[in-house]
């Protein structure tokens, strides 16, 4: 069970939180959630897709690996993307909201809560690859301001991404796409159930069209959805390096 409360320099002044990224950190996943506000940088790295989540919303992702909890982009030495999907960046912080009244009007304002028992959080002492949250005289560290930037990330994300995804299908850009890849003879993936926006019918919308989801801020978005299609043969690279460096050498 968490462990979360609104973060404060008083109670958490000897807060700690280790860097990188690892399996432990929760980062072994074959896909991770992805934002509006995050299509620009994701695309150039990852396969973005949609799903449908349990209350029939699209909801996007970034494919990251083919079997089940394989991440192509984790090694040993880290995540070797160029870019890490805000959601493995945040770490232990997330947004939460309080209710307060301001002239007169009760208003829900997002204020940033930490989880005390995420496996990041250290308490006190200078553990080699963690950083400290606040400064001596209680000010914000950099990597809280950091943190604080990718909370504005998924929060702005979050604000946008259902009008957005509503927009594509009002165009009727968002179509179904079932991904099968065969690696050789006897090594197939198939993964239904995704989505994505499709080029020829982006190709198609009239001016009027084209005009609106620009002024509405998702056209750039929707190429970068489509641009990003290209990083499944990335993918397979990928999976054909493990594949190869993990296979014994035969003996003569």
């Amino acid at each position: 069970m968490t462990n979360i409360m609104l973060l404060n320099n008083v109670e958490h002044h000897d807060l700690r939180v280790m860097l990188g990224h690892a399996a432990a950190f929760g980062d072994a996943v074959n896909q991770t959630l992805i934002f509006p506000t995050e299509f620009e940088e994701a695309q150039r790295e990852y396969p973005i897709l949609f799903q449908r989540a349990e209350d029939g919303r699209y909801q996007a992702v970034v494919l990251l690996g083919l079997d089940r909890d394989e991440n192509l982009y984790l090694e040993q030495n880290g995540w070797t993307g160029r870019y890490v999907p805000a959601i493995h960046q945040r770490g232990p912080f997330l947004i939460g909201f309080q209710e307060r009244e301001v002239e007169g009007e009760r208003i829900r304002e997002p204020m940033i809560h930490v989880d005390l028992d995420h496996p990041r959080i250290r308490r006190g002492g200078e553990e080699e690859g963690s950083q400290p949250l606040f400064l001596a005289q209680g000010g914000h560290a950099p990597y809280l301001d950091h943190e604080i930037r990718i909370l504005r990330v998924i929060h702005d994300g979050l604000e946008v991404g259902q009008a957005m995804y509503e927009a594509f299908a009002e165009h009727g850009l968002i179509e179904p796409v079932r991904l099968q890849i065969s690696l050789d003879e006897t090594t197939r993936y198939d993964l239904p159930d995704y989505h994505t926006v499709s080029a020829e019918k982006l190709q198609q919308l009239d001016g009027a069209a084209l005009e609106k989801l620009h002024r509405a801020g998702f056209l750039r978005a929707a190429f970068n959805v489509v641009q990003s299609m290209g990083n499944i043969s990335r993918l397979i690279d990928m999976k054909n390096r493990k594949r190869e460096a993990g296979r014994v050498p035969e003996i003569a």
